[in-house]
């Protein structure tokens, strides 16, 4: 009887750890996806014929897609089962990447990069839930969330050498690789994610919420990338910020009233939640935007290779793809406000460090030293900041605090990348050396703001538990 106990716990880790295998690739997948057209964006560019302004939205249309449905993706996670969800949207995934490898219009491939970002606002969350709900909080969690997070992040910084390689062939090369990896992805899944019954949260859709939330990101960004165009202080702009802070208002307003809301905004009470959400936030916002800045730079300005580009990336993806997998058991040794600290502090020395480019930069006393700055804070921000997230949160709603927690990275990432095309573009088309070390002031200012907010994470204290607390969906840790 104890034998086949043993036996039978041997195969249902070995089950467990299988379907964390399939997650990561997907996620691996996700993030790649992000950041593999970056280094194919001057060639995009010229190719299909994009101003500046447009070039961001193949950047932009992808992530609004992504983090402007993760709430609802995260929802329907959590209503419709996990499993279900995520083959679905892995499947639609795989079509959107097909079609944006083979249009030849610019506005079609925002459009299917658009789709291929809401077919990853479903994957992701889903995934995340899968595995929270599937380890146990704790060091096993950690260890499967270090991992799963460490391939996201090498996923985001391999993502770009990757680009570098296959843009040498041709552009639409990296926009075509995900197709065979998302389809080998699909029949594993089938596969390895168990069919056992899943505990499904109640209620219904929040579509209000949805369209609310994601209009108000889509109008925002536009507003941004279109202002210094038509001027900041022009009808246009201040008639579209209105627009912005209606549907905000209106997006919490049906989250207030909603029986079963997209946001239950109660959950926001979490010091903790918050300031991971503001730490991916200001993490992958001021990244982003640093990458097309650096496209901008080594290419268009220096005349690098698309290759000697992505080579200019390696340190900080080799760090990540190395080190992160640790950051599971350094965040149960030191904490993860620890963590979080230190890498917001390495993140704003790597864009300090850029603030020196000219037309002649030093790889070595520039470019490297400022690689592996920003591979650090990726190594320890990120699978810190989502094991921070998704502590103490029930498992009803680790599809909500998953969703929250991506989303925040994913907007994020669209509104300061809109912000930095707008410095880039203030003195027109033209790139100088003063409108590149502009956006790259940005992206450090941010990094700065992140520092203060996660250092306030370390004065934390857990409060004392009440017999009877009064509302037991309120997570407080340190």
């Amino acid at each position: 009887m104890r034998l086949h106990v043993v036996f039978s716990s041997m195969s249902s880790s070995s089950s467990r750890w299988g379907a964390l295998a399939v997650l990561c690739a997907v996620i691996f997948l996700d993030a790649l996806d992000v950041s593999m057209v970056g280094v194919a964006l001057p060639a995009i560019q010229h190719d299909l014929g994009l101003t500046t302004s447009s070039l961001q939205w193949v950047v932009s249309g992808y992530v609004l897609g992504y983090g402007g449905l993760l709430l609802l993706g995260g929802r329907t996670a959590d209503l419709l089962g996990r499993r279900r969800v995520f083959l679905v949207a892995l499947g639609v995934f795989a079509v959107a990447s097909l079609l944006g490898g083979v249009v030849d219009d610019g506005g079609l491939l925002i459009a299917a990069r658009f789709v291929k970002g809401v077919a990853a606002a479903f994957t992701a969350p889903a995934a995340l839930s899968i595995i929270t709900t599937t380890f146990p909080e704790g060091p096993e969690r950690n260890k499967a969330l270090s991992i799963f997070t460490a391939c996201g992040a090498s996923g985001y910084s391999l993502g770009l050498v990757l680009s570098g390689l296959l843009t040498e062939i041709g552009w639409r090369w990296t926009l075509l690789m995900p197709v065979p990896v998302a389809v080998i992805a699909l029949v594993a899944a089938l596969k390895m994610l168990p069919r056992g019954r899943e505990e499904r949260a109640e209620g219904g859709h929040d579509l209000v919420g949805a369209v609310t939330i994601t209009a108000s990101m889509l109008l925002l960004v536009f507003t941004v990338v279109q202002a210094p165009e038509v001027g900041w202080a022009s009808l246009q702009t201040i008639g579209s910020l209105a627009g912005v802070a209606a549907l905000l208002g209106l997006f919490v307003f049906a989250e207030l009233r909603m029986r079963h809301p997209l946001v239950r905004l109660g959950i926001l009470r979490s010091g903790h939640l918050v300031r991971a959400n503001l730490g991916l936030l200001i993490l992958m916002g001021s990244y982003v935007s640093f990458q097309f800045v650096a496209m901008q730079y080594f290419q268009n300005l220096l005349g690098w290779s698309a290759l000697g580009t992505a080579m200019a990336f390696l340190p900080a993806g080799l760090l990540v793809a190395v080190s992160s997998t640790k950051m599971g058991d350094f965040a149960d040794r030191f904490g993860t406000g620890k963590l979080i600290v230190i890498g917001a502090a390495a993140l704003a020395g790597g864009y300090a460090v850029f603030l020196g480019i000219d037309r002649t930069p030093s790889v070595g006393g520039m470019v490297i030293p400022g690689m592996i700055l920003l591979g650090i804070a990726f190594a320890l921000s990120f699978p810190s900041l989502n094991i921070q997230a998704t502590n103490g949160v029930d498992d009803d709603e680790q599809g909500l605090a998953s969703g929250l927690l991506n989303t925040s990275g994913q907007v994020g990432g669209a509104i300061v990348l809109a912000v930095v095309t707008a410095v880039l573009t203030s003195g027109g088309e033209t790139l100088s050396i003063g409108s590149l070390r502009a956006a790259i002031v940005v992206s450090l200012v941010l990094a700065l703001v992140g520092l203060a907010i996660s250092a306030t994470g370390l004065r934390a204290r857990k409060p004392a538990v009440a017999a009877e607390p009064a509302d037991p969906k309120v997570y407080e840790t340190v």
